[in-house]
């Protein structure tokens, strides 16, 4: 759970319950899992863009090696 938080710096398991808290207080219970959700979905189209263009730059390689 340590190496999930590293790049947070030295923040301890009291500071990230604080965190949680003020999130929960601040959000609400119905609204966190919405955030959640958003959040994935975030995530999941930038791994799409990333893996496109990864296939765009690698396709044209991949011509170029078969024609050789």
């Amino acid at each position: 759970m340590a190496t999930v938080f590293l790049f947070l710096g030295d923040i301890g398991g009291s500071e990230v319950m604080v965190i949680l808290l003020v999130v929960l207080v601040f959000f609400g219970a119905k609204r966190i899992p919405e955030l959640a959700r958003g959040l994935g979905k975030g995530i999941r189209e930038f791994k799409d863009a990333t893996n496109g263009i990864k296939n765009e730059i690698e396709q044209p390689e991949k011509e170029r090696n078969e024609r050789l």
